[in-house]
């Protein structure tokens, strides 16, 4: 009967915290992870309520969708002290039960790819990718370089991109076939791999710590930015060459992101949002959020940006067409990584 009785006083004291009134998750879903409260504020972006709050565990950092819509996956970063992702059901609100990387540790960087979900782990050098029809851990790939943060996985799964902080490179991993006897190109003459695939990785030297990252809507450039010197590094895909350097003026930055239409990059940097122009490859406005800025994400129709000022907790959202903040959302203290989440029917 005592255990009973501590049971019920704990589900009093922590369903409050989960849930938000009995309100369903809206079509499409801001996602909105608190590092202070350890949730995932699911928003409706038409209001900007907060219509339910999940606990998905320690140090989150980083969010991603399902292409259905309905299971987010968080990653559980802590500098590497930490090994698990925690999905979370976005139609029932409540988490599911946590993924176990094991060895690879500090889980950062997220994307959704071909219905696996992929993953940097940061403190073992390394990407892989979990299956959540299998439930696991069914691909891994070492880097080698030092603090693998984020990455972009193109649509096909074939091209991954990271950003590597410490080694201040980008990293191009592109997914080739083999077939018998066949010389691959890149190897020592006579080299021959197995029939299957394998994968080859170039190093593209970026800025110092270089740690914010995107890939162009055409999938032909990547962007990242170094919050030490505060430039933009311009990285062309096909080459694997750096084709520019843009002084944005930057310092402290964070994340980095591309306007739906592939017209401007969004950059958090300490407390402003720095627009670049992409074609001019120059900043045309620096708009001050608060005290300090996290996350970047962008409304899929691009009308609207949401960025994470985590000092002032709340989001910031900015009118991309006038170029202002119209609005705020509070998610719960120290608010960072984000996704959205379209629920698709089958």
């Amino acid at each position: 009967m005592r255990s009973l009785m501590r049971c019920a006083a704990a589900l009093a004291v922590f369903m409050p915290a989960v849930w938000v009134g009995a309100q369903t998750t809206p079509n499409p879903a801001l996602l909105v992870l608190s590092k202070q409260r350890h949730t995932l504020a699911i928003v409706d972006p038409a209001s900007l309520k907060v219509v339910a709050r999940v606990p998905v565990g320690d140090d989150p950092h980083e969010v991603v969708a399902a292409t259905d819509g309905k299971t987010a996956y968080v990653s559980n970063y802590g500098f590497g002290a930490f090994h698990t992702l925690t999905p979370v059901d976005l139609v029932a609100h409540k988490p599911l039960p946590v993924i176990d990387t094991g060895a690879l540790r500090g889980p950062h960087g997220l994307a959704f790819s071909q219905g696996k979900v992929w993953f940097t782990a940061e403190a073992a050098r390394a990407i892989a990718s979990y299956d959540p029809a299998t439930r696991k851990i069914d691909w891994i790939m070492g880097i080698g370089q030092n603090r693998t943060h984020m990455l972009y996985v193109f649509p096909d799964a074939r091209r991954i991109v990271t950003s590597n902080v410490n080694s201040g490179t980008l990293t191009i991993l592109e997914k080739f076939d083999t077939h018998p006897g066949e010389q691959v190109p890149g190897l020592p003459a006579g080299a021959i791999l197995p029939p299957g695939s394998d994968w080859t990785l170039t190093n593209v030297r970026g800025g110092v710590r270089n740690e914010g990252l995107d890939v162009s809507p055409d999938l032909k450039q990547a962007w990242t930015v170094s919050p030490a010197d505060g430039n933009v590094y311009v990285v062309d895909i096909g080459t694997k060459k750096l084709v520019a350097t843009i002084n944005a003026g930057a310092r402290g930055a964070n994340r980095l992101k591309f306007t739906p239409d592939g017209r401007r990059v969004l950059i958090s940097a300490g407390p402003e949002l720095v627009v670049v122009d992409v074609a001019t490859q120059k900043v045309i406005k620096r708009l001050t959020l608060g005290h300090g800025s996290g996350g970047v994400l962008v409304e899929p129709d691009g009308a609207r940006a949401f960025v994470a000022c985590g000092p002032d907790n709340y989001v910031a959202v900015v009118d991309l067409k006038s170029l202002e903040v119209v609005g705020h959302i509070e998610p719960g203290g120290n608010p960072d990584g984000m996704a959205w989440a379209v629920r698709r029917e089958k």
